[in-house]
């Protein structure tokens, strides 16, 4: 008889990669804006310092928490630029945030705990969670208050089940920034109903105009029950590194790392020293590609508002635009297949981050060139021109 998986393997959700599993079959002449991909290249210095590493031997076991110099790098850049109060022992070196978040959700929830997301969501929490043995429930934001966090919204969903609050801020998909009463909603119900609060900042560098990004982690009595999560796959274009970072107390420290070395030991070594340059190296570097991304967006955001039936919220940060396409009367996944039918631009329909999400396309801006950019926006303009 054949050989039967586990049971968190079958009866688990699987993992759904949306418009890009669709696009990925087809040939042709198409624009793939539907991945968080940004369309930087990974700057110089930090090639060369991995070289360098390389070169130099760096090419053995080392330390299972990540090398040293690159934890007391994180630690510094934590204290002064995300007021944490954070040492090098309270950091872990992950995988990039994939592994960060499953390590975190599989160290800190059994089964039959519940795991509360703010919708619109980002997918892949669902299966981490459910192969944790844990349940989902969502928390739907409001689209008309532009999807900010309402206490109202969030606290009818807890129970004595819950266990942890899953936190994106900067917010994909809907490129909110939170706002620090936003966040205290969120620490007063966790301090209230004793909840753990994970926190996936990935976009933390990437805001625009007024927007401040604030870790929650920071405000009072907060540190103790955060896993604050980052990433240098976005900021640093080092999405194919796989390099991220947990952030914690000491005393959640533990139960992450025995998640993190039964599965990879540690993060490979050399690759660490391409990370402490990102963090170490010239700021204007990163400010450059900011700059780029928020030309992206104002092209983009732009451009969708003169589209009929199309209105676009101001984008606070991360590479995502998330357009209302409601009055078009389609669904999303209708306009989305629709669009990548007609045009050949490829964009997530708003459902895939759940039911909040309904009449909105979610665009990245920030994995193109600008010309490419341009060319989307006037194939995306003739077919909703059409639709009149």
């Amino acid at each position: 008889m054949p050989i039967r998986p586990a049971r968190r393997i079958t009866d688990t959700s699987p993992k759904n990669f949306g418009m890009f599993a669709k696009a990925v079959q087809m040939t042709g002449d198409l624009i793939h804006l539907e991945l968080g991909m940004p369309a930087e290249d990974t700057p110089q210095h930090i090639k060369d310092a991995t070289i360098a590493a390389l070169q130099a031997g760096h090419v053995h076991y080392s330390d299972l928490q990540g090398i040293p110099e690159l934890r007391s790098a994180i630690a510094d850049k934590l204290r002064q630029k995300n007021a944490m109060d954070i040492s090098a022992d309270e950091v872990i070196v992950t995988n990039g945030l994939t592994q960060a978040s499953f390590a975190a959700f599989m160290a800190f929830l059994d089964e039959g705990d519940e795991a509360l997301l703010l919708a619109p969501y980002y997918p892949q929490h669902i299966g981490k969670a459910e192969l944790a043995g844990a349940k989902v429930t969502i928390a739907p934001l409001d689209a008309a208050n532009g999807f900010s966090i309402n206490r109202a919204l969030l606290e009818p969903h807890i129970n004595a089940a819950t266990k942890v609050i899953a936190l994106i801020n900067p917010c994909n998909p809907t490129g909110r920034v939170y706002t620090r009463n936003e966040l205290q909603i969120i620490a007063d119900l966790a301090q209230e109903h004793d909840l753990l609060v994970l926190s996936d900042e990935v976009y933390e560098e990437i805001t625009y105009d007024n927007a401040a990004h604030i870790s929650i982690a920071s405000l009072p009595g907060m540190k103790e029950r955060t896993i604050s999560m980052f990433a240098f796959t976005k900021a640093y274009a080092m999405d194919g590194w796989r390099l991220g970072y947990i952030a914690a107390d000491q005393s959640l420290i533990g139960p992450m790392m025995k998640i993190t070395t039964n599965e990879v030991t540690h993060v490979n070594t050399f690759v660490q020293h391409g990370a402490l340059a990102a963090l170490t190296g010239d700021p204007a570097i990163l400010q450059g590609m900011v700059d780029r991304d928020r030309e992206r967006r104002d092209l983009v955001v732009s451009r969708l508002n003169q589209m009929p039936g199309v209105t676009c919220a101001p984008v606070e940060g991360t590479i995502y635009a998330f357009p209302d396409i409601s009055a078009t009367g389609l669904t999303a996944q209708d306009c989305a297949d629709m669009l990548l039918a007609a045009t050949g631009v490829v964009v997530e329909a708003g459902s895939f981050y759940g039911d909040a999400g309904e009449g909105h396309l979610r665009v990245c801006f920030g994995c193109a060139d600008m010309d490419m950019l341009r060319d989307a926006m006037d194939r995306m303009q003739r077919l909703f021109n059409d639709l009149q």
